[in-house]
C-alpha cells in the first residue's frame, strides 16, 4: 500500500508582545480607523496601500479584512481592495431599531435589579457631565456615550451587553457624522431626557424606566434619519 503523505503542518497566526494575533492587531487599527472616521465612508483602498498604511504582511490583513466585511463595516472587491461601505439610512434605522430595544430592555433590568448609590454612580455622572456641558456638543457626546455604555454595563445580562456592543459601534459612526453637521437633536432636550430616565432607574420604577427610553430614542432615532436622507457622506 503506498505511504500515506504527511500533511502539512496548520499554520498559526504569529502573536504580538501583548498576546494579540497579527490579524487581531490589523483588524483593531482598521476598525478604529472606521470608527474614528479617519477612512471614510465610499473610501477605496488597495490592499497594497492598507499594508503599507498598518506596517503589516498580507495574510493577518486579510483575515482582518474578512472580519470586517462580516460586520459590515467594508466591502471586499475582489482585485480592486476594498470600499468603505457608506452610512445608509435603512441599515443605521435597523440598528436603532436594535439599540432601542435592548437599550429599554437594559433600563428596565437595571431599575428592577434596585442598585444603590454607589453603584448607580457612573449613570449620575454621566447626567451630571451632560447638564455641565451644555450646548457643547463634543463634551455633551461623550458623556452620552458614558451613560448608554453604563446603561448596558450594569444591567447584569452579559449577553445583552455583547449584542449592544456590536451595534453601537456601527451607530457611533452615524452620531459622529451628524455631530459635525450641527443638526445634532438639541443637546438640551436630550439631556432632560436622560435626566427622566436615571430618576426612574433610582426609583426603581422599571416599568417607567423602559418607557422612558423608548420615548427619548424614538425621537432622537427620527431626528438621525431625516438628516441621513438629505446628507451625502
Amino acid at each position: 500500500m503506498a505511504q500515506q503523505k504527511a500533511r502539512p503542518a496548520k499554520k498559526r497566526s504569529r502573536k504580538t508582545k501583548s498576546g494579540q494575533t497579527l490579524s487581531d492587531k490589523a483588524y483593531g487599527k482598521l476598525r478604529r480607523l472606521i470608527l474614528e472616521d479617519e477612512l471614510h465612508p465610499g473610501d477605496q483602498l488597495l490592499e497594497q496601500e492598507l499594508a503599507r498604511k498598518l506596517a503589516m504582511s498580507p495574510t493577518p490583513l486579510r483575515i482582518a479584512l474578512a472580519r470586517l466585511q462580516d460586520e459590515g463595516f467594508i466591502e471586499i472587491k475582489p482585485r480592486h481592495g476594498i470600499r468603505i461601505l457608506p452610512l445608509s439610512a435603512r441599515d443605521s434605522g435597523e440598528i436603532y431599531e436594535i439599540l432601542t430595544s435592548l437599550e429599554a430592555t437594559a433600563a428596565f433590568l437595571l431599575a428592577k435589579r434596585g442598585l444603590s448609590p454607589a453603584e448607580l454612580a457612573p449613570l449620575e455622572d454621566a447626567v451630571l457631565k451632560m447638564e455641565a456641558a451644555g450646548d457643547a456638543i463634543e463634551p455633551w457626546a461623550l458623556a452620552d456615550e458614558q451613560f448608554h455604555a453604563a446603561l448596558v454595563s450594569l444591567c447584569g445580562n452579559r449577553r445583552l451587553e455583547q449584542t449592544v456592543q456590536l451595534y453601537r459601534d456601527q451607530a457611533n459612526r452615524v452620531r459622529k457624522a451628524t455631530l459635525r453637521l450641527r443638526l445634532h437633536p438639541s443637546p438640551g432636550q436630550s439631556t432632560e431626557h436622560h435626566r427622566t430616565l436615571f430618576e426612574a432607574i433610582k426609583a426603581g420604577d422599571a416599568a417607567g424606566a423602559r418607557a422612558s427610553h423608548l420615548s427619548h430614542r424614538d425621537g432622537y432615532e427620527e431626528a438621525l434619519l431625516k438628516i441621513l436622507q438629505v446628507a451625502v457622506f
